[in-house]
């Protein structure tokens, strides 16, 4: 049974489930025992939950939802969980032994589809920087070249699907958190629009509304219909997504009509170099969207390549940073010092306790402008642009690691990373990396749609035409279960 189910997607295992082929326990049982061979090559669950996971299995107060029985995992930052740790990827917080007193409303939605949670994910220390090699817990290895990171900052979601340990994951994204391992690791990752998904209870927005929720799959089948199971307000929200006009899982059978696609491949401003494998990628995404009969153009907004974005954006993160590190100090009572987190952390707190409330606040209007002007874009007449996910192959561990000579390095080793992905946290519009490109070495290499805000329809249907495409199902990473 274990690798029998491994590479079915989440909508096949609740199908059995459905028709009594299989147990929850069944399924559960069989997620811990590919967790538990392959974990050690990986180390991307840190916090197993397999006795609790079996027992709600086998409990008849199971949820009786679209994915029931599914075994699934959550990434261990900002979706707490009752009663669990929650570290957020923190020395600190492991050592005080911090446990989440509460569901958030995305926990509860999880629940309420069915999922049944057997553990939690490695994650940098506060999702800062987009590798998964915190000091909390070390590395998380990607499963295609376990020399190479899985990105960040839900890069122990994206290795556990990627190997096939549970059909999706919870992850989140601030500055391309789900975009990022989903192209290093061969996944489709949607951020949805902003407001799509509930931040409550415990926040009504975060990073000035640039941070969303979402998961990461093997099928945009699961994406759609997981999007279904947890989108929608809660009380309290301080604002909504416009409501689809049919579920977003219907949307994978349409097929889009002739979509206009701009088409980008150097980095924003010219921020970063981009690898000649990254451009290759989203070319070739664009020959294919073109013989789906679309029309590719070079084109993008012209906005993207405005220098300011990168400071109104780290302005932003800087602020919520110094306010992550007051929040758990008062938790905890003990105060967080620079001898209690890494570098990068307390290179960002203290960037952000350095600026003034005006400067925070001319970010956040900067922001809006910026918004603005990207959006236009798309109402001038384009529906998608596509770029390459990130500007470069899966790095190898250790690329961001703290130097004596250049503290910085860190965070400036993060922007030809997030260079493509930010902007459209800033916007609130929805993006998606999608499998479509593998390098030489067989590295996956993602290519990044974006649709205007709302138009997470208009995503589903080309990423379900591009999967009946160029299908990559069958497709296996070096290190996954074996059947």
């Amino acid at each position: 049974m274990k690798t029998e189910t491994a590479f079915l997607d989440a909508t096949a295992q609740a199908e059995l489930v459905r028709r009594g082929e299989v147990t929850p326990l069944e399924l559960v049982d069989a997620a811990i025992a590919r967790i538990e061979e392959l974990d050690l090559q990986l180390n991307a669950v840190i916090m197993p939950f397999f006795e609790k996971a079996r027992r709600q299995a086998n409990s008849p107060d199971l949820a009786a939802g679209p994915f029931r029985g599914v075994p699934f995992l959550l990434k261990d930052l900002l979706c707490k969980s009752a009663g669990d740790p929650y570290h957020g990827g923190m020395l600190f917080l492991r050592e005080v032994g911090c446990t989440a007193d509460h569901d958030t409303y995305l926990a509860g939605k999880f629940r309420d589809a069915g999922f049944i949670f057997v553990g939690k994910t490695n994650v940098p220390e506060l999702g800062l920087i987009p590798s998964t090699e915190p000091a909390a817990y070390g590395p998380t290895h990607n499963p295609w070249d376990t020399s190479r990171s899985p990105g960040g900052s839900s890069g122990g979601s994206a290795a556990a699907v990627a190997a096939g340990m549970v059909p999706a994951a919870h992850g989140n994204d601030g500055g391309g958190s789900i975009r990022i391992p989903s192209s290093q690791c061969g996944l489709v990752g949607l951020k949805p629009s902003r407001a799509r998904t509930s931040l409550g209870p415990d926040y009504g927005e975060l990073w000035s509304g640039m941070v969303a929720e979402h998961v990461l799959t093997r099928s945009v089948r699961d994406t759609a219909a997981i999007l279904d199971a947890v989108t929608g307000p809660m009380p309290g929200d301080p604002y909504v997504a416009p409501p689809p006009a049919r579920p977003f899982a219907d949307e994978v059978a349409i097929d889009p009509k002739p979509l206009r696609v701009g088409l980008m491949t150097r980095a924003p401003a010219n921020l970063a170099p981009v690898h000649s494998e990254c451009v290759a990628a989203a070319e070739d995404a664009a020959r294919l969207l073109e013989s789906l009969g679309h029309t590719v153009e070079q084109a993008h907004p012209e906005a993207l390549d405005d220098e300011d974005f990168s400071r109104s954006y780290a302005n932003i993160v800087s602020c919520w940073t110094a306010l992550e590190l007051e929040y758990w100090s008062a938790e905890t009572k003990r105060t967080i010092g620079e001898q209690d987190v890494e570098v990068a952390t307390w290179l960002l707190a203290q960037r952000g306790r350095g600026l003034s409330t005006s400067e925070y606040l001319q970010a956040v209007v900067w922001l809006q402008g910026y918004t603005r002007r990207v959006a236009s874009w798309w109402d001038a007449g384009f529906d998608l642009l596509l770029t390459p996910t990130i500007a470069h192959p899966p790095q190898h561990l250790g690329e961001f690691a703290p130097r004596p000579d250049n503290p910085l390095h860190p965070l400036l080793r993060t922007v030809p990373i997030i260079v493509f992905t930010s902007p459209f946290n800033a916007t609130g519009q929805p993006a998606i990396s999608l499998p479509l490109y593998w390098s030489p070495d067989g590295l996956p290499i993602g290519i990044q749609l974006v649709a205007a805000y709302g138009r997470e329809d208009v995503l589903i249907r080309i990423a379900a035409q591009l999967e009946r495409a160029r299908p990559w199902a069958d497709r296996r990473p070096v290190v996954s279960a074996r059947g």
